[in-house]
């Protein structure tokens, strides 16, 4: 059973960021209403993450069956069909989480997330951070790490397979003299608050980041979300960067 208290927080971080409406606007109409809305997407895949579980959609749909009877009838995951209650389904999950995904996504892939991924993203880190310590620094670290893809990589030569863009990158492998190894996947940056120089001590709170293909060099490609950063109103002072 979900803790009553961790479902709340989930559902004022998602309406506080304001991403459901923007989502929902984004979805085509269908002739026949969708018993799965976006803001319940989204809270169960932030369900299925908080309990340190993989994002599976499978698992996205553990989540939402395995709330309470009052919450799975508030927020739709049980509905009425014809006088019969009607029960989430796997399919109705990947239905919706598909349309989401191709809201979010760019006509022409081009290696990089699109502008209206990249807000929703951002929206949702910002209002993950307690209002508390939005302006408690404006030092920043950023770096980046290696995210391996699900999908296996694509004979030399092909084009396809089950995530066509993924690509080879370069990792750390934690020998001894900095060896690197090669890994099948994304790039993922953070840019994550510390202290201001000589200020006091604050959380190290994400507060922006980006996923990129490994063909595309990271460090440009974190330029434009710093730029929307500061475009929403953050003040950014000191930024401690990586060797890159």
């Amino acid at each position: 059973m979900i803790d009553p208290a961790s479902l709340a927080r989930l559902e004022s971080l998602v309406d506080a960021s304001g991403v459901a409406e923007r989502l929902e606007l984004a979805l085509p109409i269908g002739v026949r209403p969708r018993q799965l809305t976006a803001r319940t997407l989204v809270i169960g895949m932030l369900l299925a993450l908080s309990d340190s579980r993989p994002a599976h959609l499978s698992r996205v749909h553990r989540a939402l069956v395995s709330l309470s009877e009052h919450d799975r009838l508030r927020l739709g995951v049980v509905r009425d069909f014809h006088g019969v209650p009607h029960q989430l389904t796997y399919r109705q999950v990947e239905y919706t989480f598909s349309r989401v995904a191709t809201a979010l996504s760019k006509k022409v892939p081009d290696e990089e997330p699109s502008e209206t991924l990249s807000v929703v993203v951002g929206h949702l880190l910002e209002a993950s951070i307690p209002a508390l310590y939005k302006d408690a620094s404006t030092s920043y670290a950023i770096d980046w790490t290696d995210v391996e893809t699900f999908a296996s990589p694509v004979a030399k030569g092909e084009v396809g397979g089950a995530d066509p863009e993924a690509s080879w990158g370069h990792r750390n492998s934690g020998g001894r003299g900095g060896k690197t190894e090669l890994f099948f996947g994304y790039y993922g940056q953070l840019a994550t608050m510390v202290s201001d120089e000589g200020g006091d001590e604050v959380p190290e709170v994400v507060r922006a980041m980006s996923l990129t293909t490994c063909s595309t060099d990271p460090v440009p490609a974190f330029v434009p979300v710093l730029q929307r950063l500061v475009s929403s109103g953050v003040s950014l002072g000191d930024v401690l960067a990586d060797s890159g």
